[in-house]
């Protein structure tokens, strides 16, 4: 949720003035998406600086309160900024070494994760982004087995989800699709080939929409043929195992609490060890943002408002893998 007053930022971060370089973190911090910008952040004004290419733009569309100043004017701005925080994230070592030599009245601190806090907990507009593009890329997975009764590659089907994408109302796409047949199922990441689909192949399909910056992220399993008793008993796994996990989401629970309850149950048959990546993750501007729902990351708890991924699967390597997923709003 974006913070109402400059100061709050800077409080989080713990200086008296914040330089921030992520793209991201200043469309979120603005509302603008650019390629080239900073935002200097002060107790009671945003500057945001930005090249003639994206000035006028910035100047209409800007959120309130933020002056939109070019680029050459932070030179001088910051020759009274003794002390300015900064984002470790995505940082080169030549860009900080490039602002020490501009910028020799300045101390740099160095942050990490200060607007990824206060990304993680979306307002309704937020919200509203992302249901569109959730709603999007529900149509586009229903619309999926409309192409399995013919052969078809998978990187043109991949292509086709990204068409559905367009004709819907979406950006674009979340991230390149993933569409396995077969036994490339058993990559979690495949990347769609030249492989053509044949009667008895599963399809796993793992594709998001993006509206107006906001990304959408689901999976789903499709038979192409009977299932065998294995895969029948692994679906109803995945599937059991994610329903268990959305049961408990609320606000506070803890990320690794989820992952272990998703885990109990591919435990009770048998499949725990065939489950080798993540239970999910925050969603938002960013398709991996905020919390990783496992046990290997920070024992986070759950805020009202963010948006997580659940996503259990189970893989047998050189034969097949399945992974169900939704995104779920925490209320």
């Amino acid at each position: 949720m974006r913070p109402k007053r400059p100061s709050t930022l800077l409080d989080a971060a713990c200086a008296p003035a914040f330089l921030v370089s992520d793209l991201t973190n200043i469309r979120f911090l603005t509302g603008l998406q650019m390629s080239s910008a900073l935002l200097l952040v002060e107790p009671k004004r945003m500057t945001l600086f930005t090249d003639s290419r994206y000035r006028e733009v910035a100047e209409r569309n800007v959120y309130s309160g933020i002056v939109v100043s070019d680029s050459a004017a932070i030179e001088s701005m910051m020759k009274r900024i003794r002390i300015c925080a900064i984002e470790e994230e995505g940082l080169s070592i030549e860009r900080f070494r490039k602002w020490k030599r501009k910028f020799k009245n300045t101390k740099f601190v160095h942050t990490s994760g200060i607007v990824a806090q206060f990304r993680r907990s979306k307002d309704s507009e937020e919200i509203a982004r992302f249901q569109k593009a959730q709603r999007i890329t529900r149509e586009m997975i229903r619309r999926v087995p409309s192409l399995l009764k013919r052969p078809i590659r998978e990187i043109d089907l991949a292509w086709q989800l990204q068409v559905w994408a367009r004709e819907l109302g979406a950006d674009g796409m979340a991230f390149d699709p993933i569409v396995a047949f077969g036994t490339n199922t058993s990559s979690p990441h495949h990347k769609p080939g030249s492989r053509l689909l044949k009667k008895g192949h599963i399809v796993q399909i793992d594709c998001g929409a993006k509206v107006r910056g906001y990304c959408a992220d689901q999976s789903a399993v499709f038979f192409t043929g009977k299932p065998t008793p294995l895969q029948k008993r692994v679906f109803q796994a995945v599937c059991e195992a994610k329903d268990a996990a959305i049961a408990a989401i609320k606000p506070g629970v803890s990320v690794r609490s989820l992952d272990t309850i998703a885990r109990e149950v591919l435990g009770k048959y048998g499949y725990e060890k065939f489950f080798c990546h993540a239970l999910g993750h925050g969603v938002g501007l960013d398709i991996h943002e905020g919390v990783t729902l496992s046990q290997k990351a920070p024992d986070q708890k759950l805020l009202k408002g963010e948006i997580i991924t659940i996503e259990p699967g189970v893989y047998f390597p050189g034969r097949f893998g399945m992974r169900v997923e939704e995104e779920i709003v925490v209320k």
